[in-house]
């Protein structure tokens, strides 16, 4: 457990969740401006959608952007759907957008509107769900209705209620596994109790497929709270509280099993200063995918520039201009065209290639030269001289 999940849970002695589902009750009947910082949303993606939803949607960042045509997107604390129907439009009729929240006011909110905009859009590609966003295996309206057939009323009752939800979680999961390409959130994931954020980074990884992504909108803060901060109920609520630090937000996806995590935007100014703590809006982005065998086929990678080495989260080291030996998992990685890395890395293929069902087991090391004979293969002697100059009549080479 990170250290700032620790102090958080040592400090508070009331219900978060009840805390923030009241006041977010209270943000879907009436506008709450103190619950979000000011956003610019990419396009004109907000012309389509009713005020409503607009002025009682509440978040700090827009990592709608971030997502292409045709994907299925999970967005984590949906609320009154401002999100979910902006990705609606960015994914198109072949992509579909689910919302996820516990909150009944704003998942009524958010349904209020999917025929009319569904019908200006000429598709229906949104859905909205209950549940908690760090169990997104659990279907809570599922529990609901169990609860009303089967109310508690003594420990056995107890007992049948937690088998009947470990049930729904296996058979009828809410979010199956590695069934999304996107997870995005917009300043919700501060929200959740300090007890349940490792589960949450975790959901967050199952869910998505090999490749996929997390685009996370939150609040951060440059130093640990206060237990003045800590110990506020409405802090918790208005998403101060709750805020991870800054430096850990991003380890916290490296513990889940993240690759390729990025500050996308981090806010120069901050929101808002408390007893001399800084909260302001980080956007991060971080892929699922690194995990699996590592197979010999002679690939190799050559690091552009301009750090002198960088070393990667499996502690591969990349020197700078050097023929960098790679597993096939690695190479690919690196080198896909949706890679947060490609830009920086040149590919270099075998000669010859050595299919997958053919390679042996690669020898990881955190840093080894792939001399060019091993890719061109130890046969390679091939002679190709150009009879045509380089250079264009007048031009220095």
């Amino acid at each position: 457990m990170t250290e700032i999940t620790t102090s958080q849970q040592k400090l508070t002695n009331y219900d978060i969740e009840s805390e923030v589902l009241e006041r977010y009750q209270a943000g879907a009947k009436q506008q709450q401006p103190s619950l979000c910082c000011p956003t610019e949303y990419e396009g004109n993606y907000l012309e389509i959608l009713p005020e409503e939803i607009i002025a009682k949607d509440y978040g700090c960042g827009d990592p709608t952007r971030y997502v292409n045509e045709g994907e299925t997107v999970v967005d984590l604390g949906s609320g009154a759907g401002k999100n979910c129907y902006i990705l609606a439009q960015k994914v198109g009729s072949i992509g579909k957008v689910i919302g996820v929240d516990f909150n009944d006011e704003m998942l009524a909110l958010a349904r209020k509107y999917q025929t009319e905009i569904a019908t200006k859009l000429g598709y229906n590609n949104t859905q909205f769900v209950k549940g908690k966003i760090q169990d997104l295996r659990l279907n809570l309206e599922r529990v609901e209705t169990w609860l009303k057939n089967n109310p508690i009323t003594s420990i056995d009752g107890v007992s049948k209620y937690e088998t009947e939800c470990d049930r729904l979680r296996q058979s009828e999961t809410l979010i199956p596994d590695s069934s999304v390409d996107v997870v995005i959130s917009n300043c919700v994931l501060n929200l959740v109790r300090p007890q349940d954020k490792q589960q949450l980074f975790a959901e967050i990884f199952r869910v998505l497929k090999r490749g996929g992504r997390a685009v996370i909108s939150d609040i951060v803060c440059d130093q640990e709270p206060t237990p003045k901060i800590l110990n506020d109920p409405e802090l918790w609520s208005g998403c101060i509280a709750g805020a991870f630090r800054e430096d850990l937000f991003l380890k916290m996806f490296e513990s889940a099993g993240f690759y390729g995590i990025e500050i996308l935007k981090r806010e120069e100014r901050p929101w808002q200063v408390i007893d001399g703590v800084e909260f302001r809006s980080m956007t991060v982005r971080a892929y699922k995918g690194k995990e699996g065998a590592c197979w010999e086929r002679k690939q190799a990678v050559v690091y552009k520039g301009p750090w002198k080495q960088v070393q990667d989260d499996d502690g591969h080291v990349f020197c700078r201009g050097e023929r960098m030996a790679v597993c096939d998992k690695t190479y690919q990685i690196l080198t896909n065209t949706n890679s947060p890395y490609a830009k920086d890395i040149i590919p270099i293929p075998p000669y010859e290639n050595i299919p997958l069902e053919s390679a042996t087991e690669f020898s990881c090391k955190s840093q080894a030269i792939r001399h060019p004979r091993e890719t061109k293969g130890s046969e390679y002697n091939l002679t190709d001289i150009s009879n045509e100059s380089c250079c264009s009549p007048g031009e220095c080479c």
